[in-house]
């Protein structure tokens, strides 16, 4: 029974093996945005980031993962409306994977459409209340249509979740300064 067993997995492809359960992730996920929030400087934040990243990665299929790859690759060649139809299509087989619309509100941003990648950008935080690249885009787009209070509460929000990120405190001063009037 045993050596079936072994036997079994052995079969199972790399990936399959390697990827938690659902029940898992979350769980890690968890007690990963907990060190976030409580790491010590910048160099451990950014190892759980890593971390955090990776285990958002795990949830997509390998299509969806190949989509992304290619919409990126055509985000950086300058083709937003190709980049923006493999997001379409990775948003069409995981509707529920936050870092599909996140890439495509990315690219809207980098088109323009300032409004459609707001969209994008609530659904990935009805997805993942605590993604903080969400919470950044999602501030800069507030910020860049004159709304410094939306901003400002973006990202604080971002802070909260990620309170080591590089340049997040001038940026946060910045944003208050902007959205409060200098300090009397």
């Amino acid at each position: 029974m045993r050596r079936r067993l072994l036997a079994l997995v052995l079969l199972l492809p790399a990936a399959a093996r390697a990827q938690p359960r659902p029940d898992a992730r979350k769980a890690e996920l968890d007690r990963a945005f907990e060190a976030l929030r409580t790491a010590p400087d910048e160099a451990g934040a950014a190892l759980v980031e890593g971390r955090i990243r990776a285990l958002w990665a795990q949830a997509a299929s390998p299509s969806v993962a190949l989509l992304l790859r290619r919409g990126l690759r055509n985000v950086e060649a300058r083709m937003p409306g190709e980049a923006l139809e493999d997001f379409d299509a990775a948003i069409t087989l995981a509707p529920d994977f936050p870092d599909a619309w996140f890439l495509r509100a990315q690219a809207y941003a980098a088109a323009g459409e300032a409004a459609a990648a707001a969209r994008d950008l609530q659904e990935v935080l009805r997805l993942e209340p605590r993604h903080w690249p969400a919470l950044l885009l999602l501030a800069t787009i507030q910020d860049g249509a004159g709304d410094a209070r939306g901003a400002l509460r973006s990202l604080t929000a971002a802070l909260a979740i990620n309170p080591r990120m590089p340049g997040g405190a001038a940026r946060l001063r910045e944003q208050r300064r902007k959205a409060e009037g200098e300090a009397t």
